[in-house]
């Protein structure tokens, strides 16, 4: 038996005249995540993706489950190929699917007959596979509305499929189809979701990560570097800047009003990510900022912080509460990682008392006392780079 995976599109199909840019751009998707498990053939015909492995040696076990978190699937599903005639379709759906079948109590058969020159119309493909299976596995019954097992026949162009039920995908639109944005990310459970938020909408992710030693760790730093691997599953391959930026805070703390002092280190992160951004042809920053959750993501405190950004800010969990953003960071597997105990730059230095209604004008007056354009040259001329992901050596 051929064995292969079905993959079926989302809202790509709702596409114009550039669906083919998009279905590409899923394609290499693919590509890119399975490469390294053999050899596989990908083609997309009718709204469909088949992945074929080109012989035993390729792993499509390890293929499915990478294939389940690439952004621009809706679902997909294990299959087996077989020849255009009913003979072979009702040998192959009981032989393929016997476990299963014989798993079950009840059954329904559903089929799809996208090849027009295929003799049955799709009811009597259906009948016909049902009345086979009935006699195959006597302990069956069918039931159409709740059935233990769904059996699902497709005649399509090259052939015709047998499968169990779909299997859902990470949905979203393929990685890199809406341009890149520079991430800031910290070691929080906020960040990593902002971040997969956003790939799932099509950006390619530009990480910025600030660290402060000596006062946060080099295992702070990994922390963030295992939760973009996490994200990355879905994401893709990353290429992500680490900020020094204890010497920002330094002065920040020294020369500004104690109570100003996140609001004026936030309106630097975004500075710098900035400069970042322009540098890697992003167009947009990402936070991870809920409205009103702490004091510098009070509406005031993010005017000022976006009044020195010169591109759009996305703030995909603006909207939603804790508790939804948790059932996010555990569903893609990030929680776990964010709630180890390393702390990051956004928690040392954290005022007693931090304005929640600040003003902008009394924000960029006591920015005065630094030399802003010094201490972000400073930054920039220290960042370092980190490969997030599989990259070839010239990449």
């Amino acid at each position: 038996m051929k064995e292969i995976i079905l993959i079926k599109l989302g809202e790509l199909v709702l596409k114009g005249l550039n669906r083919r840019s998009f279905e590409a751009a899923l394609v290499h998707n693919i590509r890119h995540r399975i490469d390294g498990l053999g050899g596989f053939d990908i083609r997309v015909a009718q709204s469909t993706v088949t992945v074929t492995p080109r012989d035993e040696s390729a792993d499509l076990n390890a293929a499915a489950e990478k294939i389940g978190r690439v952004f621009g699937i809706a679902a997909y599903s294990r299959a087996c190929m077989t020849e255009k005639s009913m003979d072979s379709i009702l040998k192959t759906s009981a032989e393929y699917l016997r476990n299963e079948l014989e798993a079950a109590k009840t059954f329904k058969v559903e089929s799809k007959r996208s090849d027009k020159s295929f003799p049955l119309r799709s009811p009597q493909i259906s009948a016909d596979v049902g009345e086979f299976l009935l006699g195959a596995f006597p302990h069956l019954s069918v039931d159409v509305h709740h059935p233990d097992l769904t059996v699902t026949v497709e005649v399509r162009d090259l052939g015709a499929y047998v499968r169990g039920p779909d299997i859902r995908g990470a949905g979203g639109i393929p990685v890199g189809t809406s341009g890149k944005a520079a991430l800031l990310i910290s070691g929080g459970i906020d960040s990593p979701v902002a971040g997969w938020c956003m790939a799932k909408r099509g950006l390619e992710l530009v990480p910025v990560h600030f660290a402060s030693p000596p006062y946060t760790s080099e295992r702070a730093e990994q922390k963030v570097k295992d939760l973009l691997t996490r994200v990355g599953e879905y994401s893709g391959r990353m290429k992500m800047y680490t900020v020094p930026f204890a010497r920002v805070q330094e002065e920040i703390l020294k020369k500004c009003p104690e109570e100003l002092f996140t609001v004026i280190m936030r309106r630097f992160m975004m500075r710098i990510a900035e400069e970042i951004a322009v540098q890697n042809g992003c167009g947009a920053l990402i936070t991870g900022e809920s409205l009103g959750q702490v004091a510098s993501q009070t509406m005031p405190a993010i005017a000022c912080t976006d009044a020195v950004s010169g591109m759009p800010v996305f703030r995909p969990l603006i909207g939603m509460d804790k508790s939804e953003i948790v059932a996010v960071s555990r569903r893609i597997g990030t929680y776990e990682l964010s709630i180890e105990p390393y702390e990051d730059c956004c928690t040392v230095f954290t005022p007693k008392h931090p304005r929640t209604k600040p003003a902008l004008s009394l924000v960029e007056k006591a920015e005065e006392a630094l030399d802003a354009e010094a201490l972000i040259a400073e930054c920039m001329d220290n960042l370092k780079l980190t490969k997030i992901g599989s990259f070839h050596p010239e990449e």
